[in-house]
């Protein structure tokens, strides 16, 4: 009996070590199947026990009502959204949620979790406002509209747990690797205009008994600059990601490099949507070793189970 036991809970602690509260469902990205409205664009729904919390808002805002109906996912009980950063196709969804579900649930949608710098007012290279915000150009009138609606929005700026096992980046220093701009947006320091860094970008670290699971929105930042900033809030090994990373059209040293760095940090699965690119994607987990069970290039309705186990929408 004795060495049954002692196999039994290495077998249990094995299991248990590939595993986190919440359930993760992609509700916006570039790829749909049997009636998903895709689009360029992300969001996730973290399930948990407890709560319901939605990760970015997509960019039509009938994208994200329209995929959960499909999925058959319940919103009204999302109270926090978290917004990775201010471009439209991924604050697009959020006045239209609020709207849609206040009457059910009047803190449905209420609470929103930024990054310092979110409300910072663009503009393009002529000066002229370019907000891009929710669909709103002119940051003040995304406030007052979404203040008329009762959201509250929450501003990280630095490292935040924002529920069990949930860490908000806040804004990620650009140390190992160049950012991706934002092409076309602008921000003013004094009169001159200057080239929007997306400071403001953040990511989502779930702590699992395994690791951090990132998840990025676009990833503006760097998936690098993200792991290692999750690394120093926890020092384990980053062993998923999830979302945009903005790797599309990247050059082979990129890439390269990505992947090596990944690799070090224990990364074991990938699920790549929106901007990462399929074709990198596919290299990053040649480099890493990552298993093809493991990888996913993400779709609507694509699913990370609570014991990371990938469950493919079809189209994959």
């Amino acid at each position: 009996m004795k060495p049954f036991k002692f196999l039994f809970i290495l077998f249990f602690t094995s299991q248990t070590l590939l595993s986190t509260e919440y359930e993760i469902t992609v509700l916006a990205t570039n790829t749909a199947n049997f009636g998903g409205i895709g689009e360029w664009s992300f969001s996730a729904l973290l399930e948990s026990e407890e709560e319901k919390i939605l990760f970015d808002t997509g960019f039509d805002e009938n994208t994200v009502l329209h995929n959960a109906k499909l999925l058959k996912k319940d919103l009204s009980v999302v109270e926090k959204v978290i917004l990775s950063h201010f471009h439209g196709d991924h604050t697009g969804g959020l006045v239209k949620l609020r709207e849609t579900y206040m009457d059910i649930n009047p803190k449905a949608f209420s609470q929103v979790y930024v990054a310092e710098g979110f409300f910072e007012q663009r503009y393009d290279a002529e000066g002229n406002l370019r907000g891009f915000i929710g669909g709103f150009n002119e940051v003040d009138s995304f406030l007052s509209a979404t203040h008329e609606l009762g959201i509250n929005f929450i501003i990280i700026n630095k490292p935040t747990e924002i529920s069990k096992n949930l860490f908000l980046s806040g804004p990620v220093e650009r140390v190992y690797e160049k950012v991706v701009v934002s092409p076309g947006f602008f921000i003013k320091k004094g009169e001159k205009l200057e080239a929007d860094l997306v400071q403001d970008d953040q990511s989502l670290g779930i702590l699992t008994k395994d690791g951090w699971y990132m998840m990025s929105g676009c990833g503006h930042a760097g998936m690098i600059n993200t792991a290692h900033k999750f690394n120093k809030i926890h020092d384990r090994e980053v062993v998923g990601a999830i979302g945009g990373f903005h790797l599309f059209r990247s050059s082979d040293e990129v890439i390269n490099k990505t992947g090596e760095a990944l690799k070090e940090f224990g990364l074991r699965q990938l699920v790549g949507g929106h901007c990462t690119g399929i074709h990198e994607a596919r290299k990053i987990a040649d480099i890493a070793n990552i298993h093809q069970s493991d990888l996913s290039h993400g779709a609507i309705g694509t699913v990370v189970t609570k014991d990371l186990k990938i469950i493919r929408s079809s189209v994959e």
